[in-house]
């Protein structure tokens, strides 16, 4: 299905698309790196940002790994020509038969009008139809083209309406070769680590310290031999020619990206506002004792301003259970979360970050010491005073003594283990490193990085 219409050479071509990989491997990112070295060498074109990876809601039901989706956005002539080849590109890499359902947008112009950064905005942490993405794409004149169930129409049309001016992040990909997809992935953990460690806070999420793992290779069949995030694409770029990979790659690619932003996470919440797939933050109270589960998660209920009750999940691989643990009701806290349906219809916050903004009072109350003896006196009875169990004074006029706990938690920020992230989610070393998008300082980055290369050489 498609819905072509002339094009126009002169403006800016927003190419979006998602969905293309399947359960036998095959990647959208990939994808992407083919398409780019083809616009380059066949076409010519100058691209005026590096491809985009923009991660979606990663709560919805139907998402494909990592829930990202990817935007080009190029300059060049004859934009006809090179929408048959995309088409036909994505025709041809996408496994329908195996689970791809893969969406396409093509959108002309040099600015990017208000109802796709509002869908862009709304992909982030909530649940968007495809007829929805549909309709706005032919209210803004916008090509497109769906296989399959085309359930990537949503993704195509919320990276292509991302601006991603705000902060950003980098991550430099390296692709397998043909020979190689498939076979074991072989990577000297040590050098990760000493990379890794050497680079911060410049990169994150390469390697997990405590866990004592790498995190830059994925684990399935896909192309990807692995992945560099950072804060600069020099920097992850020369991490990875560090690495002195074994295996022939066939090259890498530079993206910018929303990835380790919480940029699911920024909308705030009321508890009567939250449905099920959606993510956000909500300030709240603890409302109920934590309890541990199997697996060792903790369980506590929260209330908002409102009144709304509402149970919050924290999973033990997050490293945040014994936290969790500590609280008690009253403390004033911020959760970052994302709402899952439980089989009763009813659904759960499962805890992404927790802000501890003020920590109840907790007091230890006993009875009066005794003055001759220093030990604690028994209660003679209600308004009847205290007797010491030792000397046998009693004293009358006294009430129990109360002394405030020391609660051996504070106040601040925490977030879960590297092992446990999310693409989205911002590790402790991003905070303090955000960005703002300077667009002349990304085309100079453009000009002077060398951030797509294939086999046959920097391009």
């Amino acid at each position: 299905m498609n819905n072509w219409n002339k094009p126009s050479d002169e403006k800016t071509l927003h190419i979006g698309f998602d969905d293309t990989d399947s359960i036998n491997g095959r990647c959208t990112t990939h994808l992407s790196y083919l398409i780019s070295n083809m616009l380059i060498r066949k076409f010519q074109v100058e691209f005026v940002d590096f491809p985009l990876l923009i991660r979606l809601n990663p709560n919805v039901p139907l998402k494909t790994r990592g829930n990202g989706a990817v935007c080009l956005r190029i300059r060049g002539r004859n934009y006809e020509k090179i929408k048959e080849e995309i088409t036909h590109a994505i025709e041809n890499y996408s496994e329908l038969e195996n689970g791809a359902n893969p969406g396409l947008v093509f959108y002309e112009g040099n600015g990017i009008g208000k109802d796709l950064t509002s869908f862009s905005e709304s992909a982030m942490d909530t649940i968007l139809s495809k007829q929805l993405a549909i309709k706005i794409a032919i209210k803004n004149n916008i090509q497109f083209s769906i296989f399959g169930k085309g359930y990537g129409i949503v993704g195509a049309l919320a990276a292509t309406g991302c601006l991603l001016d705000s902060d950003h992040t980098f991550e430099t990909i390296a692709y397998r070769s043909k020979e190689n997809i498939g076979t074991n992935r072989k990577t000297d953990d040590f050098k990760v680590k000493k990379l890794s460690e050497e680079s911060y806070p410049y990169t994150y999420n390469n390697f997990d310290i405590k866990n004592n793992r790498i995190l830059i290779t994925p684990r399935g069949p896909d192309p990807v031999f692995c992945g560099i995030r950072g804060e600069d694409p020099l920097i992850t770029t020369l991490f990875l020619k560090n690495l002195c990979i074994e295996e022939e790659l066939d090259g890498y690619m530079i993206f910018r990206s929303n990835q380790g932003t919480n940029l699911h996470l920024v909308k705030e919440n009321s508890g009567t506002n939250i449905k099920p797939y959606t993510a956000g933050r909500i300030t709240c109270q603890v409302a109920s004792t934590p309890y541990i589960i199997n697996g060792g998660h903790v369980i506590f209920k929260i209330k908002d301003g409102f009144g709304s009750m509402l149970p919050v999940a924290v999973y033990q691989p997050t490293g945040l259970t014994k936290i969790a643990s500590m609280l008690v009701i009253g403390d004033r806290i911020e959760v970052g979360y994302g709402a899952h349906l439980k089989s009763n219809n009813q659904f759960t916050l499962n805890l992404e970050y927790l802000i501890i903004k003020e920590l109840a009072r907790v007091y230890n109350i006993r009875n009066p010491t005794c003055e001759k003896c220093s030990k604690n006196m028994k209660s003679e009875g209600k308004n009847k005073g205290y007797q010491c169990r030792i000397c046998k004074t009693r004293i009358r006029n006294s009430g129990k003594i109360k002394t405030e706990k020391d609660r051996k938690l504070k106040s601040g920020l925490y977030i879960p283990e590297p092992i446990a992230h999310r693409h989205l989610t911002k590790p402790s070393s991003r905070y303090g490193m955000e960005k703002r998008f300077n667009s002349m300082e990304i085309r100079y980055l453009l000009k002077s990085t060398k951030w797509i290369k294939d086999s046959g050489g920097l391009i």
